[in-house]
This record gives structure tokens, sequence and C-alpha cells, in this order.
């Protein structure tokens, strides 16, 4: 079920039955953009029958989500002080304490509101609370102890999450989940029974979002749909859904530019991220190249993933434009809003053009302080085999990766 409720009007954009294709298993409490989350959220917890709610934010959404904390503790199923230990790509550090205090209440429902590495780290407080963590505990959580429950036959059912995004991450909307190891190694899980349970977005949570988080998070939505587009395993389907989402992402981006507050713009922006991520979690097409270097990028230099999307989607786009043509002119299609064929700038340039107008979104290296030694050891340290899989043009060597990474914004 996605549903859009009706407090605004949607002008322009039609949701029909299914027009998204259907939600994941798992997700009984479908995708809900524009109600108010509150009320949302206590229905899903009372149809879930939880007990006892362990509640995730991050530090921005813990005023903002007060009066939910509160209604959850007058109806005493609140398991624990809301926690908000939870970094930037959900670091080790702070995801173990979390685990620790969901366990230690012995909790039986998340709601997590926030970003993607609040929404991340639910999933993996769950995986915990199901194996290693729940009611008869098993010491201190640890990452190795958390995906063993991966490892069991079968993997334990998992309490249910509700997930309050306030951006556009979207990592709600999928079965993996990532974390980022002391040191900056990026890990993480991906099982189907990780797919969150509901999920609610209320624009009124992004409220006093920096522009880095906003614009960034929109951008990444960017990266999904482009990614889906061109990625080896897309057929035509997955490329007419991601392209939908792409005008949808485009659009709502638009009108955040000229007001960021806007409901309407930032309801625009999620529905369409929520089709771009479907088609890229579909027959196989996740990751796409540009969001698997996006984030081994983002965790070995400790840059937020919209700026990471910022400075290398454009660059991507241009390293395998011969290998995926015919995607990247639909792309470029959506980009320019020229249908009739008059546009005559590449995906890669648009693209670049459009991060150049998001306020706090970084386009290249030098602005999140990577020099060239530091690019060439990330270039020298990459699987090439794995990055073949994705890349509609191969990888020879490291040299190729560099020459991907380091190109010019003039060159695109």
């Amino acid at each position: 079920m996605v549903s859009v409720g009706r407090r605004r009007p949607h002008p322009g954009l039609s949701i029909p039955p299914g027009g998204l294709g259907p939600t994941p298993p798992g997700m009984a409490g479908g995708v809900q953009v524009g109600v108010p989350f509150g009320p949302a959220a206590l229905a899903e917890i009372e149809r879930t029958g939880a007990k006892r709610v362990f509640v995730l934010a991050n530090r921005s959404s813990v005023p903002l989500v007060a009066d939910l904390v509160s209604e959850l503790g007058g109806r005493g199923v609140l398991a624990a002080p809301l926690c908000s230990a939870i970094s930037m790509g959900a670091g080790e550090e702070g995801l173990l304490e979390a685990a620790n205090a969901a366990s230690a209440a012995n909790a039986d429902c998340v709601v997590t509101v926030g970003g993607g590495a609040v929404q991340d780290a639910g999933k993996l407080i769950r995986l915990w609370l199901a194996g290693q963590g729940g009611a008869a505990g098993d010491g201190d959580a640890t990452t190795d102890g958390i995906k063993a429950a991966l490892a069991l036959d079968p993997v334990p059912p998992l309490p249910p999450q509700i997930c309050l995004p306030n951006s556009f991450a979207m990592a709600e909307l999928s079965s993996v989940a990532g974390m980022t190891l002391r040191g900056g190694i990026k890990s993480g899980a991906s099982h189907p029974s990780l797919m969150p349970t509901a999920v609610v977005f209320d624009s009124s949570l992004s409220s006093g979002l920096p522009d880095w988080v906003r614009y960034g998070t929109a951008l990444r939505c960017i990266e999904h749909a482009v990614g889906a587009i061109t990625h080896p395993q897309a057929d035509d389907e997955i490329r007419d859904v991601a392209l939908r989402g792409l005008r949808s992402i485009r659009e709502g981006l638009e009108a955040m530019v000229c007001d960021p507050t806007s409901p309407e713009a930032a309801e625009r922006v999620y529905v369409g991220g929520w089709c771009a991520l479907r088609a890229l979690n579909t027959n196989s097409c996740y990751p796409a190249l540009g969001h698997l270097i996006g984030n081994m990028y983002s965790a070995r230099f400790g840059v937020h993933q919209g700026s990471c999307s910022g400075i290398l989607c454009g660059r991507v786009l241009a390293y395998h434009a011969d290998g995926s043509r015919e995607g990247q002119e639909r792309i470029a299609s959506v980009l320019s809003g020229a249908s009739d064929g008059s546009n005559k700038k590449s995906a890669a340039r648009l693209v670049a053009e459009l991060v150049a107008t998001l306020p706090g979104v970084s386009r290249d290296h030098a602005e999140v302080g990577v020099g060239v030694d530091e690019l060439t050891e990330f270039a020298e340290s990459r699987p090439l085999d794995r990055l073949n899989k994705l890349s509609p043009v191969p990888f020879a060597d490291s040299a190729d990766v560099l020459t991907m990474l380091g190109r010019s914004l003039e060159e695109l």
C-alpha cells in the first residue's frame, strides 16, 4: 500500500492504485505520505500490538517527537527514554549503545525518526533483538553479533519497525542496512526480513533541516534513479518506473529550491524517491555503480552521502556514457524538461548543473578536503571485479577509476 494523504493537494501528481508498484513483503503498514506522523505512528503501534516501544531519533528530531514520546509514556508502552546515540553513517559506537539500550528494555517494537543512518540503525537493532539481544540476552552487542541472526536457519522474526523519515535518504524503503565500523570501513546487512513494517513521511519532521541534509538527500534520490536507469540489469519496466520517479524528484527539487518549507515540494520528492528506489531494488539492480562508490567515498572520507552524490554522480555518468547511451538520453530528456528532442546537453552535464543549484551540496573533491593523493589511494583500493559487475563500461585498472573520479566538471 502506498497512500498519499488528503491533508494537502498535489498539483499534477497522480498516483493511481498500484501505480508505484506493490510494497515489498513484510511492509504490512505500507508507505503513507503527507499524513501527520503522530497519529499515524500510534495507529501502527496499536496495529502491531507492541507493548514496549523503543524510540530512536537523530538529535535534531528529538524536540519534534517529544509529544509522541510523551504519549507513548502516558499509554505505558514506552520501553526506555528516547535514544539519540546514532551518528552519521550509523557509526559503530552509537549503534552498539542503542542496541544495548533496546535489549535492556526488552523492546518489542522500534520507532525510528530521522535520516538514513537512524533508519538503518533501527533495522540492525531489530536483528540484535531477534537474535543475540532478545529477552534472554547474550551480553553486550557487537557488530558481528548483530549480523549473526542472519546466519540462523530460519532467521528469527524481527520486531516491527515504524519509520518516520525526516529527509530523502530512503533507507527506510529498503531491506539493506549500512553501518560504519571503527576505522571508516563500510559494512552492513541485507535480508528481506529487514524491510521496515511501516513508513510515514510527514514533511513537518524536516523542519529546521540544514541545507546539506535537505538537498543532499534529495540529490541522493536522483542518483538512485539514474543508477537504476543505467544499470546493466535494468529492463524497460525498471527504467520506466525510475524515469517517472526522476521526473517527480526534479520537479520537487526545483520547487524546494524556491521554497524549502513547501510540504508539496517535499512530498513530490519523496514519492519520486520511492519510485527510484523500488526500481533500483528490482531485478538485482542494487547497488548501482554510483551508489556503491558514493557509499565507499562517504565511509572513507567522512563525507555526507548527498555531497558524495554531488561530487560523483555526474562523473560516473560521464564515464559510462557510451555504454548506457539510450538510458542517458532518456535521463537528459527528463532533467532538461525537453521531451521534443531539443535538449543538447548530456545527462552528466545536466546532473552537474542541477547540483550547482542546490544549497549546501558539494560539487568537487577539494570542497570536502579530498586531495589528489587521497583520491589516488582511494581509486587504487577499489574492488575492480565488483565495480565491473555494475558498470556499463568496464574498468581496465585503477587508473580508469581515477580518471573517472578526477574528471573536471568542465568535461562533463
